[in-house]
């Protein structure tokens, strides 16, 4: 049985991106389609059995019309071609009032053939080409679906969130109890472990939330445990494999650094129990670019020195977001030719230039900087720079000291 396992798909993001001309869309909601195209390729050449999304299908809660269908269209194609698919409600798919539909549910609404939407904790069962397998679902959920009002009563967020935390780790183990060890099991899940290591999602979060420690998920019941919510791809433990898949595009600059794509998991049978794989699987995703140049008061062509850095790494800076970072001392300033900088990063498929000034401190008063001298020594200072007699002083001083004390 091959399954692919991702998340945090985020369509709707759309900093440092252009409009389309043609569509009047977003480059970057381009991006994130282009990412997600890929893995459906993928899945359709390989003959993938079962595609799990483990939450956060949207930026917002409430996509954009234009965002539901081409995720549904992105959807259908691998439901068309009999490939079932489960998704987990993330926190970015939940309205913000209970009576209203999550951003996925109307799937569910459609009934549509070979999809089915988790949002809400229980075990399905789900047939796929390769055979039956148990999908364990923890969707994001909200305080009021654990906690009564009379249980958070005069408690504190730490320990409303205490509570949920628990909670959710006793609706894992009770679900876990009733598996049936015959077939492959899986825990999908979108929630934080206080094992991992956090991403652009910590500025992207909605309020506080409940952390699990990874002795609630890692349960020997389930033969893997595929992960949503944070943005770094990670493997947290190795039996069972307990893996965030990480996001499938790159979000800001917090992410430069890390490969994107979605897992890849073969589940065997074995005469000792079922053999468990997996694999990482990138994705082209749209690379970022920071480019960090300090210059001196003695550098007779600051400009010269910008555009060599940047013709340098040409390769690196065509179609990618770059960010140019400037450090420079006030006197160069105005030696900076702007225009010629924007011109060399045009390859760019978006660009930012910041500076940084390093102004020196304007010494007035002595050799003390005018911010780190007391009001009645900056007086002193003031009367014995404009030459006054030092019985004239001493009298000044005095009143000053009155009315500086109040």
């Amino acid at each position: 049985m091959k399954i692919i396992h991702f998340a945090d798909l985020h369509l709707g993001v759309e900093n440092y991106g252009r409009i389309d001309p043609a569509t009047g869309l977003s480059s970057r909601l381009s991006d994130f389609l282009a990412a997600l195209d890929e893995l459906v390729d993928y899945a359709l050449a390989e003959k993938i059995d079962l595609v799990l999304f483990c939450g956060d299908a949207y930026k917002t809660r409430e996509p954009t019309q234009t965002q539901q269908r081409e995720f549904a269209r992105r959807i259908n194609r691998l439901a068309t071609a009999n490939i079932p698919v489960f998704l987990v409600v993330g926190n970015h798919d939940m309205p913000n009032a209970v009576g209203r539909a999550t951003a996925t549910e109307i799937f569910d609404t459609l009934a549509v053939k070979n999809v089915t939407v988790a949002s809400r904790p229980g075990t399905y069962n789900i047939q796929t080409k390769g055979g039956a397998v148990q999908i364990t679902a923890l969707p994001w959920l909200r305080r009021s679906a654990l906690l009564s009002r009379e249980e958070t009563k005069n408690l504190t967020l730490e320990q409303v969130n205490q509570q949920m935390q628990a909670a959710l780790a006793q609706a894992i183990s009770n679900q876990a109890a009733a598996l049936d060890p015959s077939l492959p099991a899986i825990l999908a899940a979108h929630v934080s472990v206080g094992a991992a290591k956090a991403g652009s999602e910590s500025m992207m979060a909605i309020g506080q939330e409940p952390v699990l420690l990874l002795s609630n998920i890692a349960l020997p019941a389930f033969d893997y445990v595929a992960l949503g919510h944070i943005h770094k791809r990670q493997v947290l433990t190795e039996n069972p494999p307990v893996v965030y898949s990480g996001s499938l595009e790159r979000v800001d600059f917090s992410e430069e650094k890390d490969e994107k794509g979605f897992y890849v998991v073969d589940i065997e049978p074995g005469a000792a129990g079922r053999k468990v794989t997996y694999e990482f699987h990138p994705v082209k995703a749209r690379r970022f670019l920071t480019i960090d140049i300090a210059l001196e008061q003695a550098d007779t062509d600051p400009t010269a020195i910008v555009l060599g850095a940047i013709s340098g790494q040409p390769e690196a800076i065509n179609d990618a977001i770059v960010r140019l970072n400037i450090s420079l001392p006030s006197p160069i300033e105005g030696q900076l030719r702007y225009h010629e900088i924007r011109e060399a990063l045009n390859p760019a498929h978006f660009f930012t230039i910041a500076r940084e000034i390093q102004r020196e401190t304007r010494l007035r008063l002595g050799n003390q900087p005018a911010g780190e001298i007391t009001p009645l020594a900056a007086l002193k200072a003031y009367l014995e720079t404009q030459k006054v007699p030092p019985e004239r002083q001493k009298v000044l001083l005095e009143y000053g000291e009155k009315l500086i004390n109040g």
